[in-house]
């Protein structure tokens, strides 16, 4: 039990020095870290109650000791709804790249380790729905089902599945010819315990790298169908939802955009720092 403790630790400490390796990667952790504690602690940060309390005397007032970000056109103090949009961004970023993973996993892996006509039905399903662009599925969902967080989530996980798929398959493929496969199926094993067990474990490594890099774009995909009204609905502070509040006095109080847009930026650079990190650092191909 030590000696696997110990080989483990090993594994740990040889990741983190390939990671920290590539300084841009480190910093986007840190960023990545920031944000996400933000996130979490949010409520510490500043009140909820701040998001939606308007104040019509202090109604668009630039940044102040008293409000940072200043207040929007309510009155409401912008600091407040950009920390607390923090929470709908990442977890619509972070739960659609989940479950479009979770479901991606299952029907690559299937179509990668049976073929034939499994791999065939698969493909073609997967086919129809990337011959529609990704924001333009996530819109026809939305119009169908209606605007809603929920919605909204649904939308994006299914146009993030067929990527998914197409990915763990192509890796699926390399992997289900490995040895250590066909002795798994000697002894008798199921084909559910090889995929789970066996396959999908050891093609982690590109998709951890793609699924970190895609929730940059989910991130970015959510606050896009919010600008346009068809995501998250006020008065709820999602960073899209602000942008789309700010457009109207974009000359006459700009930072309404800078400071949602700062964060929406620094978020998705900091997903695609560290998923460009994490390709380094997984990739057993690389050297010192």
């Amino acid at each position: 039990m030590s000696k696997k403790k110990s080989r483990k630790g090993e594994q740990i400490a040889e990741f983190w020095r390939r990671y920290r390796k590539n300084k841009t990667a480190v910093v986007g952790l840190v960023i990545l870290c920031l944000i996400v504690g933000i996130a979490i602690f949010a409520d510490l940060i500043v009140p909820y109650s701040k998001c939606i309390e308007q104040v019509g005397a202090d109604r668009l007032q630039w940044p102040s000791l008293k409000h940072p970000f200043g207040t929007d056109e309510l009155g409401r103090d912008l600091f407040a709804r950009v920390i607390h949009g923090s929470r709908y961004s990442l977890a619509i970023g972070i739960s659609t790249s989940l479950i479009a993973l979770a479901i991606g996993a299952v029907l690559g892996a299937s179509a990668g380790y049976f073929g034939g006509m499994v791999d065939n039905i698969i493909c073609r399903i997967v086919d129809v729905f990337m011959c529609v662009p990704p924001i333009l599925l996530s819109l026809a969902v939305v119009a169908a089902l209606g605007s809603s967080m929920r919605n909204l989530i649904i939308a994006i996980t299914v146009s993030c599945i067929p990527g998914n798929v197409r990915l763990i398959r192509s890796v699926v493929l390399t992997v289900a010819e490995q040895d250590y496969i066909e002795v798994a199926r000697s002894y008798g094993a199921s084909n559910a315990r090889i995929i789970f067990r066996y396959v999908l474990p050891n093609a982690m490594g590109p998709i951890i790298v793609n699924t970190t890099m895609s929730i940059s774009g989910m991130i970015l995909s959510a606050a896009g169908l919010s600008y346009i009204g068809m995501g998250v609905q006020p008065p709820s502070p999602e960073w899209g939802s602000l942008l789309s509040s700010a457009q109207t006095y974009i000359f006459t109080s700009p930072y309404m955009l800078i400071f949602p847009g700062i964060f929406i930026v620094l978020s998705s650079l900091s997903f695609n720092l560290v998923g460009d990190g994490l390709t380094d650092a997984l990739d057993p191909k690389l050297k010192d």
